[in-house]
């Protein structure tokens, strides 16, 4: 059977992306090695809270398993896919299912189809339940931060950067210079990330901004 990893966390800081993600593939490689799985190709993503439901190498994942006959996707947590609200996630899954994709996550031991193919009789029920929790563990961590800068505000706190902390294009051209060069060579984005040691959403933000 062929498997593909998908690994994916939400970090300001590409260090702690790359461990994280790190762990994720070796306990995901660990599980598909133990079930025999052949691992066709691994796909790391990392996300900063702004893209948070935007995620192109998600995206790029289940093309790749519907163009390449893969049999499932793996991966460490149902949040690690989750595509905000519960109806996004159920869509999503729906295309795998449409596409004989099945979806397994370790945390939560959730198996989308059983041995002959087919949605299994609780999986519904209990996506849409994993689902919902995570859903509304977001919206709870929303509430917690909003209501913490209100109170900081009332406090009299400055919220927001500290005057000059914002880069001009001239220091970012000089923070960057090898990603800009490796991004002129003609590298993918992906492939600059992990040459240049920078998360994927500061590859995209440096290729729009200096226009490459």
């Amino acid at each position: 059977m062929k498997a593909v990893i998908y690994a994916r966390c939400s970090s300001s800081g590409a260090q702690e992306s790359r461990q994280d993600t790190t762990r994720q593939v070796a306990d995901l490689t660990r599980y598909c090695n133990g079930m025999n799985y052949k691992i066709t190709k691994v796909y790391e993503e990392h996300l900063t809270a702004r893209n948070g439901t935007n995620r192109p190498v998600l995206n790029e994942c289940v093309e790749f398993c519907k163009s390449h006959g893969v049999d499932i996707i793996v991966a460490s947590e149902l949040s690690r896919i989750n595509r905000g609200s519960v109806f996004d996630t159920m869509s999503f899954v729906k295309g795998l299912m449409d596409s004989n994709i099945n979806l397994y996550t370790q945390k939560e031991q959730f198996t989308l189809l059983d041995a002959d193919g087919k949605p299994s009789v609780f999986a519904p029920i209990l996506l849409s339940c994993l689902s919902l929790a995570n859903s509304l563990e977001l919206e709870s961590i929303k509430f917690r931060l909003n209501s913490g800068r209100e109170l900081a505000k009332k406090r009299g706190v400055k919220m927001g950067r500290k005057p000059g902390s914002v880069m001009t294009m001239e220091q970012k051209q000089l923070k960057y210079a090898e990603l800009i060069r490796a991004l002129k060579r003609g590298l993918s984005v992906r492939v600059a990330s992990k040459v240049c040691d920078v998360s994927i959403s500061t590859v995209q933000r440096i290729k729009k901004e200096f226009n490459i």
